[in-house]
């Protein structure tokens, strides 16, 4: 390396007054999801030297199985994230309600809540595929002083203060956005430090990679076969290649880099779509707008939408711009 390159803790520091609140606060918050991280990182790549097979025997509220390593993501995320004393709240994907945390001086000072997905892309752990976290930032909607109420973690997109994901994969990197722009961080794994690696990280307008399980194609709504079947079409550069990890994170991170789009739609299965609006879909799409990119559930803009319940579900388009407002313009047309 020619230049020294600048670790995550100095970009914070040097970018903080970009963050229209307390600049410590921003600090504090991303310090403990980098640290967790890094503890996730390291149980993560010596998964194969553990049972992991094995399932943890509870299953989480969604009804999946949960694996060991999720369980462990999760309570290392909840802990870092309790003893930072910077957060009053948190909700986690693995847990069936919102957890309250009391700041050390027992009279909830905290201003923040964090929404998470500690362990995106488990099913996938077994087979050495990457797998993530995602995390999403408010700050309370309730007086500071009380305890931490639902109507806290059910703000829509749009207020985020903070969004990111980490994805543990043949590297290890943090992503976020403080709602000015996104940048990307690697792990140097001999020294224990995030280096900032992708600076300003943009979706091209447009891509030529399309992401969707097709094997639920006969379960899709029409405007999304249509749109699939114009994918697949010999015309200019397509047919589109199709790239499907399964992994959000991981498809999310490659469509950014490379150009593509992410299609989760509603299913005759999954009527309301399957990914979570709240730890999954507000998050990828604070990125993807700060990326240049687009998020929509078909007709509305993510992060527009008004949440009714902790654990709720939407369907989910996400990528390059032009990709996105063509497959919305197929789900309005059929």
């Amino acid at each position: 390396m020619s230049h020294k390159k600048q670790t995550l803790g100095e970009f914070i520091i040097e970018n903080q007054s970009s963050f229209k609140y307390s600049s410590g606060e921003l600090s504090s918050l991303i310090n403990s999801i980098r640290l967790a991280a890094k503890v996730v990182n390291h149980e993560v790549n010596k998964a194969g030297l553990v049972d992991i097979i094995g399932a943890a025997g509870d299953m989480n509220i969604q009804g999946e199985d949960q694996q060991k390593l999720d369980v462990y993501a999760n309570d290392k995320f909840i802990q870092t994230l309790t003893n930072r004393n910077i957060v009053c709240g948190i909700a986690s994907e693995e847990e069936d309600d919102f957890i309250s945390i009391n700041s050390q001086d027992e009279n909830h000072q905290n201003k923040y809540v964090v929404l998470i997905d500690p362990l995106d892309g488990s099913s996938n752990i077994d087979v050495n595929v990457s797998v993530g976290t995602i995390f999403s930032i408010y700050r309370r909607v309730t007086p500071v002083g009380t305890p931490v109420k639902l109507e806290d973690f059910l703000q829509k997109g749009s207020e985020q203060v903070a969004a990111g994901y980490v994805v543990y994969g043949t590297s290890t990197m943090l992503v976020y956005t403080t709602g000015d722009g996104v940048n990307g961080f690697t792990l140097n794994p001999a020294i224990g430090s995030f280096y900032l690696s992708h600076p300003e990280m943009q979706f091209p307008v447009d891509g030529t990679i399309y992401s969707v399980n097709e094997g639920n194609y006969i379960h899709f709504p029409q405007g999304i076969k249509n749109y699939i079947k114009y994918c697949q079409e010999e015309e200019g550069d397509r047919p589109y290649t199709s790239r499907y990890i399964g992994s959000l994170v991981s498809d999310f991170h490659r469509n950014m880099i490379k150009g593509g789009v992410y299609l989760y739609p509603q299913s005759s299965k999954n009527p309301n779509g399957k990914l979570r609006l709240l730890y999954e879909c507000n998050p990828m799409a604070f990125l993807a707008e700060q990326a240049n990119g687009k998020a929509s559930d078909g007709f509305t803009r993510i992060m527009d939408i008004e949440p009714a319940e902790l654990h709720q579900r939407v369907p989910f388009i996400c990528g390059s711009k032009n990709m996105v407002e063509k497959a919305e313009a197929f789900m309005r047309k059929a």
